[in-house]
């Protein structure tokens, strides 16, 4: 059977609902682990943590590594990218709510899409995509224009970061696929973005001094939660599905984790989800749908 040609079953179903709900769940607990670690020092211990299992994965799966083959200038931006991201997206959460973070952190396909338009010449938006990205668009702005749901009058701040993150993870990957990462194994590119924001991250965190905050057990566990369980195993788990689903199911089934990030701020956070909000998350839901649709042949 040839790569992305499976079809989804019942187990892989399973598989992609519960990788959905722990990317979900994963701003919940960043802005709980917050608490104890400041958010720039938290992305770089956990890039630091996730490295190493990784990178013994890698090598026991006899995956290809290698930094010799041209994609190092383009590896390292790509940490670069990906340092950005993490940060604005755990410093988004200091701000403004879980569930208007995952509504304007998981327009990231729309950015992508746009990109594409410029950058890859059998991508360019016809008039449906660009139906879709004009009904995102009034998504994003239901969200902003919703007082009811905004925690605090700074929460514009967290919802621009959240936003800006987003670029950085759709320049992520337009580099993946426009350059010689292209080339790359998933495991090389994630190892390259986790050892450049580790290194760069815990040494920026460390000469400002904002490290540590108020550190207990309970942030610690949920720290190891995040590392073990989002930043290895998810990814990990993300990469596999990628090469054995069709790019349109993994697509359907990514609509779910801004759900599962909203349902999660309301359960365990106590944030107030307002028929704006849900209304915003279908119009965006819809728009990415869209937006994915290609005519078949």
């Amino acid at each position: 059977m040839s790569q992305n040609s499976r079809n989804i079953d019942l187990y892989g179903a399973g598989i992609l609902i519960g990788l959905s709900g722990l990317l979900g769940l994963n701003q919940v607990l960043v802005k709980l682990v917050n608490v104890g670690m400041a958010p720039i020092f938290q992305v770089g211990m956990r890039s630091a943590c996730a490295f190493l299992p990784i990178l013994i994965w890698s090598l026991l799966r006899n995956k290809r590594l290698s930094v010799s083959d041209g994609s190092l200038p383009m590896g390292l931006l790509n940490g670069l990218f990906f340092s950005l991201e993490f940060c604005l997206l755990f410093t988004a959460v200091e701000y403004t709510s879980v569930a208007r973070v995952s509504l304007f952190f998981y327009t990231m396909p729309f950015w992508v899409a746009l990109g594409a338009h410029f950058l890859i010449p059998d991508e360019s938006l016809n008039r449906l995509q660009l139906a879709a990205m004009g009904l995102a668009g009034f998504g994003v702005y239901l969200v902003f224009s919703d007082a009811a749901s905004q925690p605090n009058p700074d929460a514009w701040i967290g919802d621009c970061l959240s936003i800006a993150a987003a670029v950085c993870w759709a320049a992520i990957a337009l580099l993946t696929r426009t350059t010689r990462l292209s080339a790359c194994t998933p495991e090389m590119n994630l190892l390259y973005q986790l050892g450049f924001s580790a290194v760069i991250l815990l040494a920026v965190s460390t000469i400002s001094g904002e490290t540590v905050r108020d550190m207990d057990l309970t942030i610690a566990a949920l720290f190891a939660f995040q590392v073990v369980f989002i930043a290895c195993f998810a990814f990990l788990t993300w990469f596999w599905a990628l090469s054995v689903f069709p790019i349109t199911t993994m697509t359907s089934f990514g609509l779910l984790t801004p759900i599962f990030g909203v349902f999660f701020g309301w359960l365990v956070l106590d944030e107030t989800i307002t028929y704006l909000l849900l209304l915003a998350l279908v119009l965006i839901a819809g728009g990415l749908v869209l937006v994915n649709y290609r005519r078949a042949p």
